[in-house]
């Protein structure tokens, strides 16, 4: 009897049912696209962290294992690795397996790498952001090669060649679902948006002097800020001292497809990360009409609305010329299709 085909990928997380949209957006978007373009292809997702508790469950058509890692450390880390290898023995033998996918390089990476090589089977890596960066132990213990890396980016295949000196041979960018996008919005009330983690690496300590610094000009400028993290109190704290409570709003974690419809209101979406390896929410925005201002340029070719200044300091100076301009578009401009990003790692399995 023939065993039916299955691609499995290994992330540290996954979103714990269908209604959890803010776990790892651009992933999930992938795996999606990744089911309906390829139906008859079982899907299985092994997440070794993130739920917290340990299920096997549907999610739009995949399985999904959750080992509840909880992301504790030593013997217990050892633990989920052990119970993955396991898992990963059990689908082996139930199905024909195409081959692994890993999410960064990191521990699901080395767990593939190890059950690849030992039995024979595809395993690709896709670099995501911080991994490419040098110190990452895991790339020592992996030993990769080009052919066996992706990278979300240009820039994180040039990162990753600097630090370890080895070249990615794929590099394949994150996706738009243009499906979760509400009807075209005429009206853009939104001056400024920026979305993602409030951790210091993205830097919204710059997004708020940026506003600050325009309202000399734009008394009434509206900025909105969607995320949650380690940084908020202290927003709040220089958003107080700057007196911008009128000008600057911080929504908290929202659900994704409320992050695109506040996209589709907004004017300008200011991304002030330091590192970026390629924030999905460039290309959303960009597909949401806005004007993207960010200090990172992930691809060797971008956009023509999309606007990378030297340094910080001309951040401001680019905003106010785009607000400046009474003739500004705001086109709707895809940049890459969720459906040919899934088609492009899928033809990687296919041969």
């Amino acid at each position: 009897m023939n065993k039916q085909k299955a691609l499995v990928i290994l992330s540290p997380g996954f979103p714990v049912d269908e209604d959890d949209t803010t776990c790892i957006p651009p992933q999930q978007v992938f795996v999606r696209a990744l089911k309906q373009n390829n139906p008859e292809l079982n899907i299985i997702v092994i997440s070794f962290q993130y739920p917290f508790k340990a299920a096997r469950y549907m999610w739009h058509g995949a399985e999904v294992i959750a080992l509840a890692g909880k992301a504790k450390g030593g013997a217990y880390r050892f633990l989920t690795w052990q119970r993955a290898l396991q898992v990963l023995r059990q689908l082996n033998k139930k199905y024909e397996l195409t081959g692994l996918l890993s999410f960064w390089m990191g521990e699901c990476a080395l767990i593939g790498n190890r059950f690849a090589r030992k039995n024979n089977l595809k395993h690709y890596c896709w670099m995501l952001g911080q991994d490419a960066k040098a110190g990452n132990n895991y790339v020592k213990q992996i030993k990769p090669n080009g052919a066996a890396l992706i990278a979300l980016s240009d820039f994180l295949a040039r990162e990753f060649k600097i630090n370890y000196g080895i070249h990615p041979d794929h590099v394949i960018p994150p996706g738009v679902d243009t499906s979760l996008f509400g009807p075209v919005v005429t009206e853009r009330d939104i001056d400024i948006m920026g979305a993602g983690s409030l951790i210091p690496l993205k830097q919204y300590h710059l997004f708020v002097k940026v506003i600050k610094s325009l309202t000399t000009t734009f008394p009434n400028i509206k900025g909105v800020i969607c995320g949650k993290g380690p940084e908020m109190e202290s927003l709040k704290k220089q958003i107080g001292r700057l007196k911008l409570k009128n000008n600057i709003e911080l929504k908290g974690e929202l659900p994704h497809q409320e992050v695109l419809a506040l996209m589709q209101r907004s004017k300008i979406f200011l991304h002030t990360s330091a590192y970026e390896g390629f924030g999905m929410v460039l290309s959303e925005a960009m597909y949401a009409g806005a004007h993207v201002v960010s200090l990172v340029n992930p691809m060797n070719e971008r956009p023509a609305n999309h606007h990378v200044p030297d340094n910080a300091e001309h951040l401001p100076i680019i905003i106010k010329d785009l607000l400046n301009n009474p003739n500004l578009l705001h086109e709707q401009v895809m940049v890459y299709p969720i459906q040919t990003v899934a088609a492009q790692v899928a033809a990687l399995f296919a041969h």
